[in-house]
């Protein structure tokens, strides 16, 4: 490997110069690599001629753009059988982040910096750090797959040192979406009460089951009759269905759970197998109507009315948003219908936060109506695959031990 200075006249008769690395790559082939300055020159030099000797060492031409990379790793994961969701986040990530600024740059020219400086104009233009974080695990994942193929040595993304980072994103995603308050993303005891005392015809047993086991609403989704034992009282997570309505397993191993469930749900479940709806069977009686199946323990507990997966979007728009409203607690939009009423919103927009009442149902002190679980009990009933996860979402609710009465009764202690 030689680095020289290589000097020529132009059309115009100006003399340039220029600095060329001369150098044999890992498959014997013969390279230049011209630099306008020679300390960069002597950089790539020393660089590339570790690289050729440990065999890690991808010429530029050799390389692909991310773009190009990027068609390769979402064809794997599609190759590999993740979920339709997954593949379309990626395909999202892809289109409209990475692509746009750093879809033309050689993977063998992403460095740190260049990293860095994606990372930053992705800030820059608006995205939350949720967002960024999260395209950038995708971008790792992009690289290492092109890693494997030969197509770059080095994943710049898992070089990039996140230790302090990551505590700051953390923060910064923290100040963004604050601490989850009740009443606020949680509905209180007296909300839900009112919202049970609305339930009726096939929202109750559903809506029912995710205030008292606080299943995802994929898992609701997905529940099989099989799923779940009435003598017991106790259910099973062992599946779900996707935003496509795919079943799948649960997001994670620690998903997969039993959960009990109290008198009511029972009840209301055991009254709700008789009328729940069930598939066609594809035949039809003398009159032309459609038989359909008997309860199967495979058959959905929630499906829609053919048998199949409810939509997510029905259940919120046509049960969980209409019941609040019912209840009383909506939000005024400040717009009136054609009879000059007051048009209503749900308070509570996302199921998520029938979730979040569970947890703080299990967490609540006794005495305040709960059950007063302790943390990681809390994390086995929520499905979370740490008890990080739990204590960083719902670590703030836990009760405290400094409350009022007992400082008080400290400090007079204290001083008498």
């Amino acid at each position: 490997m030689s680095t020289r200075k290589r000097t020529w006249t132009n059309g115009k008769g100006e003399e340039k110069t220029a600095w060329v690395v001369d150098y044999v790559d890992t498959k014997g082939k013969r390279r230049l690599k011209t630099f306008k300055l020679k300390k960069q020159a002597d950089a790539f030099a020393a660089t590339a001629s570790v690289e050729v000797r440990e065999g890690t060492h991808v010429a530029d031409s050799d390389s692909a753009t991310v773009k190009e990379a990027g068609d390769l790793w979402i064809k794997r994961s599609e190759q590999n059988g993740l979920e339709r969701g997954t593949i379309v986040q990626y395909r999202q990530h892809l289109d409209l982040h990475i692509n746009p600024l750093i879809g033309s740059t050689l993977l063998s020219r992403l460095t740190v910096p260049a990293v860095r400086t994606f990372e930053d104009n992705m800030i820059d233009g608006g995205r939350s750090a949720s967002m960024v974080r999260k395209v950038l695990v995708s971008l790792g994942s992009l690289l290492s797959d092109a890693q494997e193929r030969g197509l770059v040595v080095r994943n710049a993304v898992r070089e990039k040192s996140r230790s302090k980072q990551k505590g700051k994103d953390r923060r910064l995603e923290r100040r963004q979406k604050g601490k989850l308050k009740l009443g606020v993303d949680i509905p209180t005891r007296e909300e839900v009460k009112a919202i049970v005392g609305q339930l009726e015809g096939k929202w109750r047993p559903l809506l029912l089951t995710a205030i008292f086991t606080g299943l995802r609403a994929s898992e609701i989704r997905g529940l099989r009759w099989s799923d779940v034992n009435l003598d017991k009282r106790e259910l099973r997570v062992h599946q779900r269905a996707d935003r496509f309505n795919q079943i799948g397993r649960p997001k994670s191993e620690a998903g997969e759970r039993t959960v009990p469930i109290p008198p009511l749900v029972a009840n209301t479940l055991k009254a709700w197998r008789l009328s729940c709806p069930r598939p066609r069977t594809g035949e039809k009686d003398s009159k032309g109507k459609h038989l359909i199946e008997e309860i199967r323990s495979g058959q959905l507990v929630f499906p829609n009315t053919l048998g199949k997966v409810e939509s997510l979007s029905k259940i919120m728009q046509k049960g969980f948003q209409p019941v609040q409203i019912a209840a009383g607690i909506a939000v005024d939009t400040g717009e009136n219908d054609k009879d000059g009423k007051p048009v209503l919103r749900a308070k509570y927009t996302g199921f998520h936060a029938i979730r979040h009442f569970y947890a703080s149902w299990c967490i609540n002190r006794k005495e305040d109506g709960g059950l007063a679980l302790p943390p990681k009990m809390v994390q086995e009933r929520l499905g979370h695959s740490s008890i990080t996860l739990t204590m960083d979402t719902y670590g703030h609710l836990f009760p405290r031990n400094d409350d009022a009465e007992e400082l008080a009764a400290a400090e007079q202690a204290l001083l008498q």
